[in-house]
């Protein structure tokens, strides 16, 4: 199964901390978290407008929880790394429902530099992630340039769809790389 993610975080360098992260499976499961532990003297007044300003949980969740809506499929988790991580292992064992528990997973983000390093510290390091999770990443930009299409085009413009949410929210970025690789691939 195909997992599609992004993520949010303090800034492009390499003390960066992660503030949500954002999942859609190809069956259009949906995992989307919050983190509550991430260093906020690291924010600048872009990340606090384009970022911190989406973020909806704490209005939702209060404290550390996650909730579940089966009618939407999607998962919500708001919490400090451990629980977060916690959240997203028990995801990835009951993605695919009773059918087919624990699937394979490949998983697939914009550009990997980053959003891949924060996935694996999530979880303490590379060889701490979910068994199910194939321990090679792939990304759309190197689809982008495969395809001679230049990988800095606005995802938005090229997918042409609307999509719910607001961009640079991580559920809503992940959602919007799902649809790139969709129209890539067929």
């Amino acid at each position: 199964m195909k997992v599609f993610f992004d993520t949010e975080f303090t800034g492009l360098h390499q003390d960066t901390t992660l503030v949500s992260i954002g999942l859609v499976a190809e069956n259009g499961e949906t995992f989307y978290a919050e983190l509550t532990d991430y260093d906020g003297k690291q924010l600048d007044s872009w990340l606090q407008k384009n970022v911190i300003n989406n973020l909806y949980l704490a209005d939702i969740i209060r404290g550390i929880g996650s909730k579940w809506n089966p009618t939407t499929k999607e998962t919500v988790v708001r919490g400090d790394q451990q629980f977060v991580a916690q959240g997203l292992r028990e995801w990835f064992k009951e993605l695919g429902g009773w059918v087919n528990p624990n699937p394979p997973v490949e998983i697939w983000s914009d550009c990997l530099a980053y959003d891949w390093v924060l996935f694996n510290d999530l979880f303490g390091g590379a060889f701490s992630i979910p068994e199910n999770v194939y321990y090679i990443p792939f990304d759309i930009c190197t689809l982008f340039k495969m395809k001679n299409i230049d990988p800095d085009i606005s995802r938005e413009d090229f997918i042409d769809e609307e999509v719910t949410g607001v961009k640079h929210n991580a559920l809503h970025d992940a959602k919007v790389i799902k649809a790139c690789y969709e129209k890539l691939v067929h």
